[in-house]
């Protein structure tokens, strides 16, 4: 009878298409050529139906796990290594299209001949004798929509038609045709075998049947490159070839025997041989579902040119087309939003910026000092950018005109009393994407010029211990409070800590962010020959005092145009996200644009962030739609970050901020500020009695 073959069925782990996503997002990107890929095959058995007596035969699987792509550092064959026990590598070829147009239109009979080409050279050439798992190569059409979870796929198992084609013997069982010592010993070899040679020799064997098939000396098992070797003095009737079968049919072998037919038909002109169709239940050393049967061709024809081949998978309604594999349903959500969240990202650096730090950006752990306006806005800006720790500070309340300019409140924050602004806003957070790592603190910060009670004075210096804690955790601080003094003491741990301060600030409709340098940078002034970059303090000669008492309707609210808010925050966290790419982080020099008109990101001072221009500070006019590109040097007598402020801190602690608390003229006695004006004032004095006498 003309011998049947139980063809291939696709069996793709669900963990395989979350690694192809993976590769497409961060390795191939828009590159759709051929890549490598690694299946693998147990071989077949049959199972028994619970309640019954009967039996059911498994399909002849080829499975991708998430093994199936080569490491970037390991050779391809490295791959197989990771397959699980018990089972067979197939080497294939995955090409994965960019759009679901292209996978529909890609030439499916030119990818299919060129992997029969590779076949039949791999064959000729004997590079299949040295490797036999290359017999087994394989095709993979695929197209990954990473917005719906859905993937198309397409496979096709090569095989070579042989013509005429091979006939087969009756089929049995290898009870039937040796004893149960030659069976065991065969096993014993074979394990030997796997033990002893690389997984890509595994899949196929060859095996010299004993006269007294109950020897227990002969080598019985051998690779295909020892052919001549191994059956040298040999009858016909010994030789057998084995393979590991995928089949659990009883008359029906596996695919991979097809090629294997081949290879021996033209590599050794076998026309007629015995075959042992290899079934081992796995963990079991149990192999008595093996078969073997003859095998042969009517009459033998050289092969001179590559015959023709089969292999297309059909689909799920036995049709030739595609697959569809829609994940979405069985996918975690969080996992699913995680993903989605870094879509946009990856592919801006695919094409755009292929130097973005996405991993820098997202590790960078953020602590918002404010959760109002500018506070909501730039969380959310920061969830954009991928941000996943991200910790808010305030001491509100959330009131019935906060839901409408503040994008993390609802109306239902607003009742009885309100909430927690931090608090809130945090949780907000994690509704909105449930992989942020958001936290809330209803904290006060204390103020220059606010004096404290003797009663309140533990509490307010644990306050003061909690946001030195917090500056600790964190990377970057963002100023966002309402005042001016509010931001002082966060200016002063910022410097003395060396972390990245981001400042932004709100008028009617002006605008003002700005990066802070770190403090009096003496290193910095030895390397770049320049005074580091200021703090929002730097350009006062006076200290921050209380500008929140005695104030009317207007002055108690900020009042600005709704806008501005929001662009300020995304203004603020672009800074952020640039500052974090510029080479020297934050020594960062100011850049400036040469002229209005320049494009190109140029920079004075031949410093280049990846997303460009790195300015000091920008201040934003929303009645002329300008910008402002602007620097401000390191004050030496500055009330925030001076020397002497931070020694008068280091050498007093608490004790220090205690006194500017009860009066912000400290700070100016500190600094020298009072000194400085005092001699001033002697100067214009001096000056106006000249002018009277010259009168």
């Amino acid at each position: 009878m003309v011998l049947q073959f139980h063809s291939w069925a696709s069996a793709v782990e669900a963990p395989f298409w979350q690694v192809l996503t993976q590769r497409k997002m961060d390795v191939f990107k828009l590159d759709d050529s051929l890549k490598s890929i690694f299946g693998y095959y147990a071989t077949g058995h049959q199972v028994r139906v619970p309640g019954k007596d009967a039996t059911v035969a498994l399909p002849a699987r080829l499975c991708l796990g998430t093994g199936a792509f080569p490491d970037v550092l390991e050779s391809e064959h490295a791959s197989t290594s990771r397959a699980p026990a018990f089972t067979y590598p197939a080497p294939g070829l995955v090409k994965n299209t960019n759009t679901i147009e292209d996978f529909k239109s890609i030439d499916r009979t030119a990818l299919f001949k060129m992997t029969v080409d590779q076949i039949w050279e791999d064959i000729t050439s004997g590079k299949a004798v040295l490797d036999p798992s290359l017999l087994n190569k394989f095709l993979l059409l695929t197209f990954a929509d990473l917005k719906k979870f859905k993937f198309f796929y397409w496979f096709a198992f090569p095989a070579l038609v042989a013509d005429p084609a091979w006939t087969a013997g009756a089929f049995q069982d290898i009870g039937s045709a040796w004893s149960q010592t030659y069976i065991q010993n065969l096993h014993v070899q074979l394990n030997r075998y796997r033990e002893t040679y690389p997984l890509s020799q595994h899949g196929f064997f060859l095996i010299k049947e004993s006269s007294d098939n109950s020897s227990m000396s002969t080598t019985l098992v051998a690779r295909l490159q020892d052919w001549d070797t191994f059956y040298a003095g040999c009858n016909p009737e010994q030789i057998v070839v084995g393979f590991a079968d995928p089949s659990s049919l009883d008359s029906n072998p596996g695919w991979p025997l097809r090629n294997f037919l081949t290879l021996l038909y033209y590599q050794w002109r076998v026309s007629k041989v015995r075959v042992l169709c290899f079934r081992e239940v796995p963990g079991k050393q149990d192999i008595s579902a093996s078969k073997i049967f003859t095998v042969e061709v009517p009459s033998y024809v050289p092969l001179s040119t590559c015959p023709k081949a089969v292999g297309w998978e059909k689909n799920a309604q036995g049709k030739l087309g595609p697959r569809l594999a829609d994940l979405a349903p069985l996918m975690d959500p969080t996992r699913l939003a995680d993903t989605a969240v870094d879509l946009n990202l990856k592919l801006m650096r695919w094409r755009l910026l292929p130097d973005l730090q996405l991993e820098k950006v997202q590790e960078t752990r953020c602590l918002l000092l404010g959760a109002g306006t500018l506070g909501c806005y730039v969380a959310r800006s920061l969830l954009g950018w991928g941000i996943r720790n991200i910790t808010l500070v305030d001491n509100a309340k959330v009131s019935f005109s906060n839901p409408v300019r503040q994008p993390l409140f609802e109306f239902e924050d607003c009742l009885e009393g309100g909430k927690d602004k931090a608090i809130t806003a945090a949780a907000s957070l994690r509704k909105v994407y449930p992989g942020v790592n958001a936290v809330g603190h209803t904290l006060s910060i204390p103020m220059p010029g606010h004096p404290i009670s003797p009663q309140l004075y533990e509490s307010v210096q644990r306050d003061v211990e909690k946001l030195e804690d917090l500056f600790q955790q964190h990377d970057v601080i963002f100023l966002l409070m309402d005042s001016r003094e509010s931001r002082w003491l966060p200016t002063l741990l910022g410097a003395r800590m060396k972390k990245i301060v981001i400042n932004a600030a709100l008028g009617f409709d002006t605008f003002l962010v700005m990066r802070h340098g770190i403090g009096q940078d003496h290193e910095y002034h030895a390397s770049f020959g320049s005074s580091p970059l200021g703090c929002y303090f730097c350009n006062d000669v006076v200290a921050p005092t209380d500008s929140l008492s005695d104030r009317t309707l207007d002055q108690q609210c900020t009042v600005t145009r709704p806008g501005l808010s929001a662009i300020a925050s995304a203004v603020a966290v672009e800074m952020l996200v640039s500052l974090l790419h510029h080479p020297d982080g934050m020594r960062a020099p100011a850049d400036k644009a040469d002229d209005e008109g320049d494009q190109e990101g140029r920079t004075q001072n031949n410093q280049v962030s990846t997303l460009g221009l790195l300015p000091h500070q920008i201040r934003g006019f929303l009645s002329r739609f300008k910008n402002l590109l602007i620097s401000g040097q390191a004050y030496d007598r500055c009330t925030a970050c001076s020397d002497a402020i931070l020694e008068a801190y280091e050498k007093e602690g608490f004790g220090f901020l205690a006194k500017v608390f009860q009066d912000a003229k400290h700070l100016e006695d500190v600094t020298g500020l009072t000194q400085m004006k005092e001699q001033s004032e002697e100067l214009n004095m001096e000056w106006d009695e000249d002018s009277d006498e010259d009168i």
